[in-house]
């Protein structure tokens, strides 16, 4: 039986450092990615979404990117970024990822895009596929892990 888990916006500093400390586990400690380029300036301006056990357990992130972040989304204001979803190792495979972006998709949908973009490590993009999202454009290296672009229209 999965744990019971919430998926909320990351209101507070408290919050917001759970997300962080997630992205730390799984970008970081797990895939080497370089933690002076894993958090950047729009972690600033983002809207970051925090699954959580029912005990207060953080079990995952993302965060969507739209508005003043428009020039990180292709400069189209109608397109959202989502990123850097990310869930701990002992949570995977019990729906918390896709929960994530439907929540990121339902937030983007509430600000009026009409479509988001990501950038999904290749070894994702099924998960991705399954979720609605279509991949453009060739692979390419991020952070050192072979990514490719992904759109879903909302």
């Amino acid at each position: 039986m999965s744990p019971r888990h919430t998926v909320r916006v990351a209101t507070d500093l408290t919050d917001r450092e759970a997300c962080f400390a997630v992205r730390k586990e799984v970008f970081v400690a797990e895939q080497g990615v370089a933690e002076d380029i894993e958090y950047d300036a729009w972690d600033a301006v983002a809207v970051h979404v925090l699954a959580v056990r029912e005990d207060g357990v953080p079990l995952g992130t993302g965060r969507l990117l739209h508005g003043e972040a428009a020039a990180k989304t292709g400069g189209d204001p109608a397109v959202g970024s989502l990123g850097r979803l990310a869930v701990s190792r002992e949570a995977r495979g019990l729906g918390i990822g896709a929960a994530l972006v439907r929540a990121i998709e339902d937030i983007a949908r509430a600000e009026g895009l009409t479509a988001l973009d990501l950038h999904a490590q290749t070894h994702a993009q099924g998960f991705y596929e399954r979720l609605g999202y279509v991949a453009y454009g060739p692979e390419f290296p991020d952070a050192g892990i072979p990514h490719r672009a992904m759109r879903r229209s909302l």
